[in-house]
């Protein structure tokens, strides 16, 4: 497998995938938070200081029409020229050959938003699955992505991969086009393999004890991971929503709290695979509950398992925090997906905090420490503690499908 490190792009026009799928300003419509620019930086300064050309695309959103001035690229120019100075814009990427071929060496060139065309995702857009017209627009439409995915590739003399973030997807710009390139000349960026660095390291090269924390709303959504995880780590911690349907398989009482009903069963499968594994798992013993969901409900502590009838358990309280805070600062290796609470409201935002504080200390003397999840990255970001973890990951679902044991299909690609 090539490697960018080892590469001179000198001379090359370059297609670089990257996710500057960036929050906006609702007002001013300008970046609010650059760090998936900041993320593709190395990539592309090593292409342009080579004497290369870089040709970079990206989505943004989820737009349903080509185009959309809400989901434009051209809004976030002046965040990428802070970094990079001047750059150039091509309004359409499917026709970009002039731009593309009017390069220079050291020049950049962003695209326009590939999700303006259905043909990037591969599916057929205006029609439902249900339709029994759906599976031959489907299999028009992959004929067309293979399509779409030549001419991006046309533009360039090589494809280098930097958008971890959208890796678990099958696009055109993140697996199809990789087709098109020899195996010489196609990579992945710089930003990508400190992903896959930092989570084959917890896979398959963490130091004992290995600590897992898995928050967020639903068992559901976690489920295979933590199966996977099982067979690794030596402790989990469970805290968010899906706390409670945990609770409640085990008989207790959890008011009017999150939970999935039709989960049960499967959350009583996990506490007996980590029984069987020997896998500590620890539950919040105590939270914070609130009479309604809202910033300025009123609120009361209980047991986990004692939740008054009417209230929500929305964050964990004290005896939680300090019990899995010595579990992690005693770990020497942690991963953490998912908050502890509802961490959007500061009034449930402690436990939250309190996780993100002791990964950080973890870490301090002297853990491996990996962080994915939007509100996890988010909680370690307002803590100022982002340089006192080992890695934050940019990409919330590829790292759990990645965690899951699955393949990408934009890693697959290019490593095979």
């Amino acid at each position: 497998m090539q490697k960018i490190d080892n590469y001179n792009f000198k001379g090359k026009k370059v297609i670089v995938r990257v996710d500057f799928n960036v929050p906006l300003n609702k007002e001013t419509h300008e970046v609010s938070d650059d760090t998936r620019i900041r993320g593709a930086l190395p990539t592309i300064k090593k292409i342009i200081e080579d004497g290369g050309c870089a040709i970079l695309m990206s989505h943004m959103g989820r737009p349903k029409k080509n185009p959309d001035p809400q989901f434009s690229l051209k809004q976030i120019i002046p965040a990428i020229e802070k970094y990079l100075g001047p750059i150039k814009f091509a309004a359409d990427c499917a026709n970009a050959d002039a731009e593309a071929k009017a390069l220079k060496n050291g020049e950049i060139l962003l695209l326009e938003n590939l999700r303006f065309y259905a043909e990037e995702e591969g599916k057929p857009r205006g029609i439902e699955k249900d339709d029994p017209a759906y599976e031959a627009a489907k299999k028009e439409m992959k004929t067309k992505q293979a399509d779409f995915a030549k001419k991006l590739a046309s533009y360039a003399d090589v494809y280098v991969n930097d958008a971890f973030g959208t890796a678990h997807r099958k696009h055109a710009s993140t697996a199809v086009i990789a087709d098109s390139f020899a195996e010489e000349n196609k990579m992945f960026g710089f930003l990508i393999n400190k992903e896959l660095e930092a989570m084959d390291k917890v896979l398959n090269d963490s130091q004992k004890p290995f600590t897992a924390i898995m928050g967020g709303a639903k068992v559901s959504d976690k489920i295979n991971v933590i199966k996977n995880l099982l067979d690794r780590v030596q402790n989990l911690i469970i805290g968010g929503g899906m706390t409670y349907t945990f609770i409640k398989a085990m008989g207790g009482q959890i008011g009017a709290s999150l939970c999935e009903a039709d989960k049960l069963d499967m959350a009583k499968e996990i506490l007996d695979l980590a029984k069987a594994k020997g896998v500590k798992v620890y539950l919040p013993i105590d939270a914070v509950n609130a009479d309604k969901f809202d910033a300025n409900a009123n609120t009361n502590v209980s047991d986990v398992d004692k939740t008054p009838e009417g209230w929500m358990g929305l964050d964990i309280a004290d005896k939680s925090i300090a019990k899995f805070e010595e579990v992690i600062t005693s770990s020497k290796t942690v991963i953490w997906n998912g908050p502890m609470g509802v961490f959007e409201m500061d009034k449930f935002a402690k436990g939250t905090s309190a996780i993100a504080k002791a990964v950080a200390k973890a870490t301090a003397n002297g853990a491996f420490t990996l962080i994915g999840g939007g509100d996890s990255v988010a909680a370690i970001n307002k803590n100022g503690l982002a340089d006192k973890v080992s890695y934050v990951s940019t990409g919330g679902g590829a790292m759990l499908e990645y965690m899951e044991g699955k393949q990408l299909p934009g890693i697959v690609a290019i490593r095979g």
